[in-house]
């Protein structure tokens, strides 16, 4: 069992937790970056970067490993591929506890857990995921400059990043499963009066087809039934997102979209634990808001256990 008290232990190993082990390492506290799946986070499905800044063009992969070994250098402790079982938070010394019984002890927490876009969860969503399927126009919308593709969604962000999308594509399909949409009349009038965007109501995709990269939709009307096919070369999907905060609910502060709530300086309610990224509240989700994120949380973190080990001190003589 772990007895060693980190200065700051970190849950999560995406571009904001891999950001904080690295600032605060280097400011020379211990720090342990525990990780349930592979390093990197949703940054590693990112087959190409190019909006990165001082960065020309790489992958998320390698953008991953850059920052994974920058933190190990500095003395940043990596743990990933393992499961939380319990937090306990509340303490002067926060645990988390995994499923193997191991319990890691800290001053202070930095939760950094992310989160994924709502996927619809049908055939050839996994296949081609990087291949032709995107949940972010910002990130690939260039890759597919001259090409056909569909947007799925009806809200404010599936219209806004429709039109933002036509920049690049020839044609863009907007696939939604009602008749109306659930977005602000502004966004609405903006898509319909584009040009190079058309509307396909009451469907669903219930497919994606192809070979190595998508070429086709399976287009399904919930009203009469009938399936069709679409030829597309990319698909974005935008029909919400999901933090992963599950654990903390009952813990930390979280509002309706179940996203943890901070200050500005990346404080929780509970005091001693911070949190960054794309767990948190927050309008854009990018790797260089999540990296923005961690760096904030790490020096916030620094200056609060700082001022712990004073008080101690103090507290001692």
């Amino acid at each position: 069992m772990e007895q060693k008290i980190y200065d700051v232990l970190i849950i999560g190993g995406g571009p904001a937790g891999l950001t904080a082990g690295i600032y605060a390492s280097r400011a020379k506290l211990s720090v342990l970056i525990l990780n349930e799946g592979a390093v990197g986070g949703q940054m590693i499905l990112t087959n190409e970067v190019a909006n990165y800044p001082g960065v020309e063009k790489t992958t998320g992969y390698h953008l991953a490993n850059s920052m994974k070994k920058q933190a190990r250098e500095f003395g940043c402790i990596i743990k990933s591929n393992l499961q939380i079982a319990n937090y306990e938070l509340s303490g002067a010394v926060k645990n988390v506890e995994l499923t193997d019984g191991s319990i890691y002890k800290a001053l202070s927490v930095i939760i950094a857990t992310g989160g994924k876009p709502r996927q619809l969860n049908v055939l050839g969503e996994d296949t081609f995921r990087g291949t032709g399927i995107s949940y972010c126009a910002t990130c690939d919308g260039e890759f597919f400059t001259g090409k056909d593709i569909v947007v799925v969604g009806g809200g404010n962000s599936a219209l806004e990043e429709a039109v933002s999308l036509t920049k690049y594509a020839n044609k863009v399909t907007i696939i939604h499963q009602f008749n109306h949409f659930q977005a602000f009349e502004y966004a609405i009038a903006e898509a319909k009066e584009n040009p190079k965007i058309s509307f396909v109501y009451n469907s669903v995709i219930s497919q994606f087809n192809g070979n190595e990269n998508l070429q086709s939709v399976s287009v399904k009307n919930v009203v009469t039934g009938d399936v069709s096919k679409l030829p597309t070369q990319g698909a974005f999907i935008f029909i919400g997102y999901l933090p992963n905060t599950n654990a903390f609910k009952g813990i930390l502060d979280l509002n309706d979209m179940n996203e943890i709530i901070t200050t500005s300086e990346m404080e929780t309610n509970i005091p001693g634990v911070f949190a960054a990224g794309d767990s948190i509240a927050k309008r854009y989700r990018q790797i260089t808001t999540a990296v923005a994120d961690g760096t904030i949380a790490a020096l916030s973190a620094s200056d609060f256990v700082a001022k712990s080990k004073q008080h101690h001190l103090v507290m001692q003589n």
